[in-house]
């Protein structure tokens, strides 16, 4: 007989809590008869009347602005098969892996108050690293750790009721969701326009093709009929439990922007990109304690330390920079050794070759040319070589300053100390 997983209990009233949701005290496991090849045994444990939670919400940041998603459920279910459909040369045939049977999942359903593919994507990645933070979840979509099925209607403009719904699935990634869900607008859009009515049904999102495909029709609940399970009791949920593991949770996603922007006075944006895993959030973190700068911090992590983990799709605990080599860079750059775009250099062989910021600065000669007596020789050359410059930029042309400060770059193989020389340009361009 099935026996109920206390610690996937547990994972479920962490998610609850976390998502602002009211837990029950009471909660009943019920049976979901449906016949379909992934399902042995023609039922699902599931829930229905009496679910883990009830109500709640997610926050997600659109264009700067927090959007309130509302969610209507979280129960636990026993996972079904996966069938794997390989279209042969003598037919269409599928397979089914039975692996994953029985195995105990947490179902979050959402209110509809998505309106777009993007907020819904948005809304999936809040969801996944709320799921991260809590160490229920690693959150691989590809593997099926975190799947997502999306519910989609279209309606006439002041329209009150929802449209005829449809339900898409093999959705996989992000970026599935947002396409599968653009290309489902237009193409319930495009049969309400032609006077058809749109069939509820569960369609399947192809990725090679672009489309989403019809895969069955899609029940209502009562096709289901449900009843309670009589092999598992109900479940009676203790508040002292309940408050204990509230006490035993991690600082959550939002919490930590929220305290990223109060604390170390980040822009909303920076605080969004910070803490979108936990190892980045920790990463710069980190380097605050060394170096109390969280703004310049937080620059080079998303500009560039986010670049080069981007094109090698790599984490932040696979690179070889730590938090002590990116700050005692910038301490170079504070003490004038090197400049901002020397840094840049010595940045990306750090990150190529795990070598400490000091030792790349001198192999290489990178020292940064502060000596004021070797900068106006330097100066004074560029200034004799362009007369007609200095002419025009005397008439009005401050451009051209520029010009002559990339000129003095040029020169030294860009480690000119920049305040140093064009205060000395400003003074010679003058005389």
């Amino acid at each position: 007989l099935p026996v109920l997983n206390k610690s996937a209990l547990e994972f479920a009233i962490k998610v609850a809590i976390a998502t602002n949701c009211e837990i029950a005290n009471f909660s009943q496991f019920a049976r979901k008869n449906y016949f379909y090849p992934d399902l042995p045994k023609g039922y699902q444990i599931s829930q229905y009347e009496l679910p883990i939670a009830k109500g709640g919400w997610i926050e997600i940041l659109i264009n700067n602005k927090i959007k309130k998603i509302g969610l209507t459920r979280i129960h636990l279910e026993e996972d079904a098969g996966k069938l794997l459909h390989d279209p042969g040369k003598k037919g269409n045939k599928s397979y089914i892996d039975f692996n994953r049977t029985g195995v105990p999942l947490i179902e979050i359903v959402s209110e509809p108050d998505i309106r777009t593919p993007e907020q819904a994507s948005k809304y999936l990645q809040m969801l996944r690293l709320i799921l991260l933070y809590l160490e229920v979840c690693d959150g691989n979509m590809e593997q099926g750790s975190f799947r997502c099925d999306a519910n989609i209607s279209v309606r006439l403009k002041g329209e009150k009721r929802f449209g005829t719904k449809v339900e898409l699935k093999n959705l996989n990634s992000f970026r599935f969701v947002q396409r599968a869900l653009e290309y489902e607008i237009d193409r319930q859009i495009k049969i309400l326009e032609e006077g058809d009515e749109i069939v509820q049904e569960t369609r399947l999102w192809d990725e090679e093709k672009g489309i989403t495909i019809s895969m069955r029709g899609k029940e209502e609940a009562h096709d289901y009929r449900y009843f309670p399970d009589p092999d598992l009791v109900p479940v009676v949920i203790e508040k002292s439990w309940i408050e204990k593991i509230a006490k035993s949770l991690n600082e959550l996603p939002f919490a930590k922007r929220e305290r990223f922007v109060k604390e170390y006075n980040l822009p909303l944006y920076d605080a969004e990109i910070l803490i979108s895993s936990v190892e980045l959030s920790d990463f710069f973190e980190a380097c605050v304690k060394l170096y109390n700068k969280p703004k310049v911090i937080s620059n080079w992590i998303m500009g560039e330390l986010l670049k080069e983990l981007n094109r090698e799709h790599k984490k932040v605990s696979e690179c070889s920079i730590t938090p002590l080599m990116l700050v005692s860079m910038l301490k170079l750059i504070d003490k004038g050794v090197i400049s901002g775009k020397i840094a840049k250099t010595v940045f990306e062989e750090m990150y190529r070759t795990g070598k400490l910021p000091e030792d790349i600065v001198k192999e290489k000669g990178l020292i940064q040319i502060s000596n004021i007596e070797e900068l106006e020789k330097i100066v004074s050359q560029i200034i004799e070589e362009n007369p007609d410059k200095v002419s025009n930029y005397l008439s009005g042309q401050e451009k051209l300053f520029g010009f002559f400060m990339g000129q003095i770059m040029k020169a030294t193989s860009g480690k000119a100390n920049p305040q140093i020389a064009s205060k000395i340009l400003k003074d010679k361009l003058k005389k």
